[in-house]
């Protein structure tokens, strides 16, 4: 019998729990059976299946007790249901179905009794045949065995035309080329000499290990006790806030020449940001992202507690924000400072008003769980969803200013580009895509990544930034372990960035354009130069990398790792 997979039962179970009000149960179960992960698509899943499931089951049950004890084939046709036919189908349609798949057994048994008639005609048929085939080789052979016996006598009667010397030569060619022959078909190829592909790699490697940092130059940051999941530079001064699985942020403040060697040594001045008080071990205090405001004087947080908070660089606490009904996946600043912008599980974006410390207005357009915000300008703003769908709205506005349909997945970030005028999509379908608010459909449809694509970032180049003379490209990570670098004007592939082994989680531009860092869960964090598209310099931790990013002069960069660390180096080239 065809049994239901504990990935489906979860699902069933997770759609129930959603379904019936039980939103946090909901999240619970999915955060722990990775429920956004699995391959099953939602829209074949009928309202109330896990309800419909368990009667169709009684209802199975019911048929099995009433089948006649000498009907011992009906159980093996149970096998041909599958668990959504169980779940839409009533027991009529199912005894129908069953019945077909009956009728075409029968077919087929009765075929296959006519292809066995015909099967052994040919069998004497080609017995016949083959033993004629045989006579035929046979005098074949001995033709050869003649020609050869006449060759070899001509050829003794002759003198040799070659020299000793040009002999030996041919011969150790023949040896060496029958020597790398027979070595690759034994490694089952048949290719004479080395694969291009081991020279590229290890050339790859060998520039990797020439560009290593040393440990000595890097300032390991210890204190969380839980994964550092989001990292940020304060736009102004030396300080570095920190987000992790252990209920706090941390304001570290990194001292100039403090990733010199032996610097690390040094005392730390750092603020623990407490999400809850005491001790906890509730995965339901993570602090999931964090964001400066413009002038760096306040720092702001989300938590899987649903509530946003906003602290000094003093590590005070100035305002907590409460409306939410689920995590906090993302939260954003406007550039004037007045707005907190912040996107939930509970499928909502809320702007609040931070001046007044309260929400100002609640968009609830998608069907899905907010993954991302980003401002456009300081009163519109871009959301994305677990729902496939990009929403553009406006305060004041009760309805999206525009809605970008044509990702086929999950939309895991949104971004606008430094002059607000194009958006840039990524998604778990294997796509990034490039907006704008004049049409409706995509500009360009980038389609090169192999994986899941978790993040995007733009180039702080082009018209209107401080590097106008830089073309304006994009950068995306995927978990098909590459970096990709595109022209957004033709929407085309510049680079495929190919250093990593593992899933890409993060990418950040330098302030000057010329440089990208991207971090791995291979534990290693690159940075390539975009000239020519090689890495310069790179540094291997401990733990996978979930993000990085560059301080405001380009001389300092930070990764935020899975083994409760962070790293500063020191980047001056």
């Amino acid at each position: 019998m065809t049994s239901i997979t504990s990935i489906e039962l979860n699902y069933l179970v997770f759609r129930y729990l959603q379904e019936s009000g039980f939103t946090h149960s909901a999240f619970t179960l999915g955060y722990e059976a990775g429920i956004n992960k699995c391959t099953i698509d939602g829209n074949l899943i009928p309202p109330g299946a896990l309800i419909t499931f368990v009667q169709k089951g009684l209802q199975y049950l019911e048929m099995e007790a009433n089948m006649s004890n000498n009907d011992v084939e009906m159980d093996e046709d149970f096998s041909f249901l599958q668990p959504l036919d169980i779940i839409t189908k009533d027991v009529n349609q199912l005894r129908q179905m069953i019945k077909e798949k009956r009728k075409n057994i029968q077919k087929d048994k009765d075929k296959d009794k006519n292809k066995d008639k015909d099967k052994n005609k040919d069998r004497v048929v080609d017995r016949e045949h083959e033993a004629e085939r045989g006579r035929v080789r046979e005098k074949e052979r001995h033709e050869k065995e003649e020609r050869e016996k006449e060759r070899e006598k001509a050829e003794s009667n002759k003198e040799p035309e070659k020299q000793p010397e040009e002999l030996a030569d041919g011969d150790m060619v023949m040896d060496q080329e029958d020597k790398d022959a027979i070595g690759h078909e034994e490694n089952g190829t048949s290719i004479v000499g080395p694969e291009p592909m081991d020279i590229a790699t290890t050339s790859t490697q060998a520039s990797q290990e020439a560009c290593e940092i040393p440990g000595s130059d890097v300032t390991i940051l210890e204190g969380h006790t839980s994964e550092v999941c989001a990292c940020a530079w304060s736009p102004t001064g030396s300080l570095l806030a920190s987000g992790s699985g252990d209920s706090t942020a941390r304001i570290w403040t990194i001292a100039d020449g403090l990733c010199k060697s032996g610097a690390q040594n040094s005392p730390l001045n750092v603020l623990v940001l407490k999400h809850v008080k005491g001790r906890t071990n509730e995965k339901s205090k993570d602090v999931t992202t964090l964001d400066w405001n413009g002038e760096g004087s306040l720092l702001a947080t989300g938590s899987y507690d649903g509530q946003a908070r906003i602290w000094t660089t003093n590590g005070e606490l100035r305002s907590t924000l409460s409306k939410h009904k689920g995590p906090i996946f993302s939260l954003k600043w406007n550039k004037k400072g007045d707005y907190l912008l912040t996107g939930s599980f509970d499928k909502t974006a809320i702007v609040w008003d931070v001046k007044a410390e309260e929400w100002k207005q609640q968009f609830e357009f998608h069907t899905g769980p907010t993954l991302d915000v980003d401002w456009c300008n300081n009163v519109s703003f871009a959301t994305s969803s677990t729902d496939h769908m990009i929403y553009v709205c406006k305060i004041g506005e009760i309805r999206p200013i525009k809605t970008f349909a044509g990702h086929q997945g999950e939309v895991n970030c949104v971004k606008w580009d430094p002059t607000g005028s194009l958006l840039a999509s990524c998604s778990d379908d294997i796509t990034a895509k490039i907006w704008c608010m004049k049409q409706d459909k995509y500009v360009h449809d980038l389609r090169e990544h192999s994986k899941e694509i978790y993040a995007i970032r733009w180039s702080p180049t082009g018209p209107g930034t401080n590097n106008p003379n830089q073309q304006l490209t994009l950068a995306s990570a995927s978990f098909d372990s590459t970096v990709k670098l595109w022209d957004v004007e033709l929407g085309k592939l510049l680079y495929s960035l190919n250093g990593h082994k593992d899933p890409v989680y993060s990418v950040a531009f330098s302030p000057n354009g010329e440089y990208l860092a991207s971090g791995s869960l291979d534990k290693s964090m690159h940075i390539w130069s975009l000239k020519d598209g090689k890495i310069v310099k790179t540094y291997t931790g401990n733990g996978g990398i979930f993000e990085v990013c560059w301080n405001k002069e380009g001389d300092k960069l930070a990764a935020c790792f899975a083994n409760n660390t962070l790293c500063v180096l020191d980047f001056r080239m």
